[in-house]
């Protein structure tokens, strides 16, 4: 090398650098966040959830929780809040039966999961933050604004626990939110008359090819 360096100079003859290509840039795809599903087989049909379990971590293994232990068999979806066509949301769950319910959790916020209140959203029924235990909302229509974590909205800004969403069954979901109310109840006006049982709540295979993009 320094002997053909030396040919060139008395050439007069000034050497060529070569410069390696740069490397071609390498596409990584991050894999998706982790999910399980579970299926509930109502009188109205059949709902199938996706939840996050990598995201929502803490009210998805809450849920499980209620799904493995059967808590979730037998209960009834008994309200319906409907704000206008297509919109609003219903309720199911254990309603503080002494042997389904089990200690409430610590509210995981939207600002925190980044799991939205979209259409079909699965989400933890509460009062004030961290009493939410074993009752749950189905969103009908984005309701992101309203019932996600806001710090800048007054008062408890915290929002609802969502954790998953409705992969297959919007139909039925619509079915109960379109169910009659009746006039007395707990919840005035949004008491389902005769509340949709829930037969059975399970784990089911996670098909995510056939699952919608998510939001």
């Amino acid at each position: 090398m320094i002997r053909f360096a030396l040919l060139l100079a008395v050439a007069g003859t000034t050497p060529v650098q070569t410069v390696a290509p740069a490397p071609t840039p390498v596409s990584v795809t991050m894999p998706a966040p982790a999910t399980v599903r579970v299926a509930l087989v109502t009188a109205q049909g059949r709902i199938v959830l996706e939840l996050e379990k990598e995201r929502a971590p803490i009210t998805t293994a809450n849920f499980l929780r209620y799904v493995d232990g059967k808590r979730l068999d037998g209960v009834n979806f008994y309200r319906t809040v409907k704000v206008q066509p297509d919109f609003g949301f219903i309720q199911f769950g254990v309603q503080n039966a002494p042997k389904r319910v089990l200690p409430p959790i610590k509210h995981e916020p939207t600002t925190v999961t980044g799991v939205s209140h979209v259409d079909g959203a699965i989400s933890l029924a509460r009062l004030g933050p961290g009493t939410g235990a074993g009752d749950f909302t189905i969103s009908v229509g984005d309701q992101r604004p309203s019932l996600d974590a806001d710090p800048k909205r007054p008062g408890d800004n915290l929002g609802y626990a969502a954790f998953g969403r409705v992969v297959e069954g919007m139909d039925v979901v619509k079915r109960i939110l379109d169910a009659p109310v009746a006039k007395g109840g707990y919840f005035k006006g949004e008491q389902i008359a005769v509340p949709v049982p829930v037969a059975t709540a399970r784990r089911v295979a996670n098909t995510a090819a056939s699952a919608p993009p998510r939001p």
